[in-house]
């Protein structure tokens, strides 16, 4: 099977990157061709096995004014490579605008908002409607599905969970400085309002009352420097300077070191200004690593969490309910064990393998639809 993609560059460092790396690494595996078309800006060797690697499209991670028009200005290159494609996945969502008059059977990863903001557009909205109507929708949860059905009701979907490489978290990294806590949470993801962090600080005020030897341990991208001076201005009004700790980005190794020392795995995101989580991948990853996990509802946290038994879902903007569900945990080690052990589980039902199987059946369907 000879397949086009259209997506950002496959670095692990962000969502679209790492979704496109470890899928194409998994169906290279299961013997597909894989031409990828990504950014201008892509690195020069990726390291992946790829028939071809083209560096056309504009960024979508360092987007310029116009970027659509940029992005539609390339549809008939893409045709050209789609003429000797059996099928075009679109793995990144703006790049389904280069996609358009291209002849064979598309997909597109849904991921979370981007459809269905994209599609209310004024002007472009009714070019992303004919792509996304005229393409098979894989959603990386069902949530993300309801959003896409509500913008798009005569969509073809179908959901396709994201997966996890288990193996990575099987490898020994050494344990970072531990603070001298009695106990770790760690959050992980892009330091901004929609995944929480604040509501998470505020549950922290709750737990130093109770647990004053708790810390919490914050890991990611920190660009939004007003959201993390706010951040930061919030843990210093409420004494939290030396509990909880805002690192930044770290390497892989530094992150799976944090994975293995932290006892509990929390992260509120919440749905704001039109934009939700669409799956959170970290959740899959702090099961894989054998933790605990704490995710919201109304979101994709929903399919990474089995509530209840790998984790624990509350209500979005609820750091009452936060609060209670990390002491629930702090409480009871033999509930975090069990839970840890019930995520490795459902981890390992998720490798990148197994959803590359289930995504090559959906190519198979469309190429003899």
């Amino acid at each position: 099977m000879k397949l086009l993609v259209l997506s950002t560059p496959p670095v692990p460092y962000h969502g679209w990157g790492r979704y496109t790396r470890e899928m194409l690494i998994a169906l290279s595996a299961h013997g597909v061709d894989i031409t990828l078309i990504t950014s201008r800006d892509a690195p020069t060797d990726p390291g992946l096995p790829l028939a071809d690697y083209v560096r056309l499209l504009p960024s979508l991670i360092h987007p310029v004014q116009l970027n659509n028009a940029r992005i539609l200005s390339c549809a008939p290159t893409i045709r050209r490579f789609a003429a000797r494609a059996d099928v075009v996945h679109v793995m990144a969502e703006p790049y389904g605008l280069a996609a358009l008059w291209q002849p064979k059977p598309l997909i597109v990863t849904a991921h979370g908002t981007y459809i269905p903001r994209s599609v209310a557009r004024r002007g472009l909205g009714a070019l992303y409607r004919h792509v996304y109507q005229h393409s098979q929708i894989v959603c990386v949860s069902h949530y993300t599905e309801n959003q896409v059905q509500i913008a798009l009701p005569k969509a073809h979907t179908r959901v396709i969970i994201n997966g996890v490489d288990v193996a990575r978290f099987d490898q020994t990294a050494p344990l970072p400085d531990k603070f001298g806590a009695s106990a770790i949470i760690l959050t992980v993801g892009q330091v901004k309002a929609r995944k929480g962090y604040h509501i998470m600080v505020e549950a922290m005020i709750r737990i130093h009352e109770v647990l004053p030897n708790v810390h919490a341990v914050f890991i990611g991208d920190t660009s939004d420097t007003a959201y993390c001076n706010q951040l930061r201005q919030q843990i210093a009004a409420n004494h939290l300077g030396n509990h909880v700790h805002l690192l930044g980005s770290v390497s892989d190794e530094v992150l799976r070191g944090w994975y293995g020392a932290a006892d509990i795995f929390a992260l509120p995101a919440m749905n704001t200004g039109g934009k939700f989580e669409g799956f959170g991948l970290v959740y899959l990853e702090a099961s894989a690593a054998g933790l605990p996990t704490i995710g919201t509802r109304g979101c994709g946290a929903e399919d990474a969490i089995l509530n209840g038994e790998s984790g624990l879902l509350i209500d979005q903007r609820d750091a009452s309910g936060m609060a209670d569900a990390l002491l629930r945990l702090l409480d009871n080690r033999a509930l975090r064990v069990q839970m840890g052990t019930a995520g490795r589980a459902f981890a390992k039902k998720h490798t990148w393998s197994q959803i590359a199987a289930q995504m090559l059946d959906v190519y198979r369907e469309a190429i003899h639809a």
